[in-house]
């Protein structure tokens, strides 16, 4: 490494013809070798990555929950992919939702607000805002605020879905205030986007994806002038960090040029080739700390994906309502645990990601969940939660009260990130779950 007369800016960035590529934590960009300034460069994230209808969790087969408390616990069938990250893995069980409250609009409401959802019949929808949002007032500063991800939006949903219910309630889980939902942002291209090219104006974008040429392209005098100011490690890290650019660039492109020839149904424009684009869009948000708190919602409430890559051709809301048929259950089962397989994809490149003194994931805390447990009963208590953290113990299964808010939870999360909130949501009055 060489130490720069001049500290590079953690907000450094290679421009050209309206891109901004953002750069990841870089040895030259430290004040001195000492590990104080590497963990002051390395900031705190958290993520909420959100699973619809719930998991295999009957009052006879419950395929989720580990069957020990405590530590050195044995993984359940649906976590078996997160086995290898058990020291970084804590499992919550016995946290509630909108129990009875709008089915499928409930789970999603109330996941991360502690909040059930209004049934006004007109246009406004009403809520609480998201603990996400909360946490991120305290993280201003980074050049995207927050990120709000899915893989659907609501379509042809219009109106009112059940009970009074609006449709609006199906599509985000993260609220800026009690009656401004943020829906999930589903094309990998706007999100691509929106991280590096959010200065380019519309004919630039058009002759890019025209030419297919990369974003790289347009950085790449900036790119040569900045290598030849770095050390070797550094500019091995800076080219790994390209590369991983350009191969989510270049897999953006192919899905697209798959579904505009009416390829759907290949593997370029699968459901699950759409899920891993996102998360590696957060990994890359994530190296160049462009926001440091997001919300992804794998897919919304009543989703009709399937995923017939894993051998289930069946839409995924049609097998949450199996009617405990042990077939039924099986697809379902095959689908969470794809679900969770994909999840841990995305933990290993944040473990495998170098971020100052550590790894990304070192500095990061990631909630993953569903809104529901029984997805056939539309169950909201017994909630499936998982965390997976470096900067927060792991191998644990904690088992609270019966009935315990979502928004403990939540309020011991803020805890981890600095912030001590005395209350949230609508039932929560500042407990914690045992985090710390």
């Amino acid at each position: 490494m060489i130490v720069l007369k001049k500290p590079m800016s953690r907000r450094s960035f290679v421009r050209g013809a309206g891109v901004a590529v953002s750069l990841p934590f870089l040895g030259a960009m430290l004040p001195s070798s000492s590990a104080a300034a590497n963990v002051a460069m390395s900031p705190r994230r958290v993520g909420f990555v959100y699973v619809p209808q719930g998991m295999v969790m009957t009052d006879t087969e419950d395929w989720w929950t580990p069957s020990a408390s405590g530590s050195g616990f044995a993984f359940s069938r649906t976590l078996m992919p997160l086995e290898k990250h058990r020291k970084h893995v804590t499992v919550i069980s016995n946290l509630v939702g909108a129990e009875g409250a709008g089915q499928h609009s409930g789970a999603a409401t109330a996941w991360l607000t502690d909040a059930y959802p209004g049934t006004d019949d007109g246009p406004e929808v009403r809520a609480g805002v998201s603990i996400d949002q909360v946490i991120a007032k305290q993280t201003a500063g980074t050049p995207l605020g927050s990120m709000q991800l899915a893989t659907e939006n609501l379509g042809k949903l219009v109106g009112l879905w059940h009970t009074g219910y609006s449709c609006a309630y199906l599509n985000a889980i993260s609220w800026r205030s009690p009656t401004d939902p943020i829906p999930g942002e589903a094309s990998p291209r706007v999100v691509f986007d929106r991280m590096f090219a959010a200065e380019a104006s519309p004919e630039q974008r058009a002759v890019r994806l025209q030419t297919r040429r990369s974003i790289l392209d347009a950085v790449a005098d900036d790119t040569r002038h900045l290598s030849r100011r770095l050390g070797a490690n550094d500019r091995a890290h800076m080219n790994d960090y390209f590369q991983s650019i350009r191969e989510v660039e270049q897999r953006i492109g192919a899905r697209e040029r798959a579904m505009a020839s009416g390829g759907e149904g290949t593997v370029a424009a699968s459901a699950s080739e759409h899920i891993r684009v996102m998360y590696d869009l957060l990994s890359i948000a994530c190296q160049a700390d462009l926001a440091r708190v997001f919300t992804f919602m794998v897919a919304r409430e009543v989703s009709q994906l399937s995923y017939p890559e894993i051998g289930v051709v069946e839409p995924h809301h049609a097998l949450s309502h199996h009617q405990n048929a042990p077939e039924t259950m099986a697809k379902l089962g095959n689908v969470n645990r794809h679900h969770v397989r994909l999840f841990a994809e995305f933990v290993a490149k944040l473990a495998a990601a170098p971020d100052g003194d550590g790894s990304v994931l070192d500095h990061t805390l990631l909630v993953y969940g569903s809104g529901m447990s029984n997805g056939n009963d539309h169950t909201k208590s017994k909630l499936p939660v998982v965390l997976v953290s470096g900067f927060v113990r792991g191998d644990r299964h904690i088992v609270l009260a019966e009935d315990t808010p979502i928004g403990d939870l939540h309020v011991d999360v803020a805890k981890q990130m600095g912030l001590h909130l005395p209350a949230f949501g609508q039932r929560s009055r500042g407990a914690t779950i045992g985090l710390s």
